[in-house]
């Protein structure tokens, strides 16, 4: 079975960083696209970033451009989202998923892990 497993939420000041690992089992993380979203109770679901090794795609949020940045670790077979310069407006679940590209809705899907930004 295909799985995905994120890790590295938790609380951080404003201005800090945080490291969001999406480690897959099942399958070689480069042969898939790779997405991170988050969502926070009563808004829109947003597609924060995303990664396509075959198409060499990498995209980004307008919210996030600039100070996440997101990587592949084939040692262990994870994507990493690197978040930098956090601002309060970025406390939210965040998610990642892989399918085949980079899409709206990705089938394979993490549980989730909280991300909050506040002093």
């Amino acid at each position: 079975q295909l799985h995905v497993v994120e890790s590295g939420g938790g609380l951080v000041q404003p201005g800090g960083s945080l490291t969001l690992s999406c480690a897959a089992s099942g399958f070689t993380i480069d042969a898939f696209a790779v997405a991170w979203f988050r969502r926070v109770p009563g808004k829109e679901r947003e597609g924060v970033s995303c990664i396509d090794q075959g198409r060499r795609e990498r995209n980004y949020a307008n919210s996030v451009r600039g100070r996440f940045t997101i990587s592949l670790d084939k040692a262990k077979n994870a994507v990493i989202l690197q978040m930098n310069d956090l601002k309060h407006e970025d406390t939210a679940t965040y998610y990642c998923a892989a399918d085949t590209s980079c899409a709206t809705y990705m089938t394979i899907r993490s549980q989730g892990t909280q991300v909050t930004v506040s002093s």
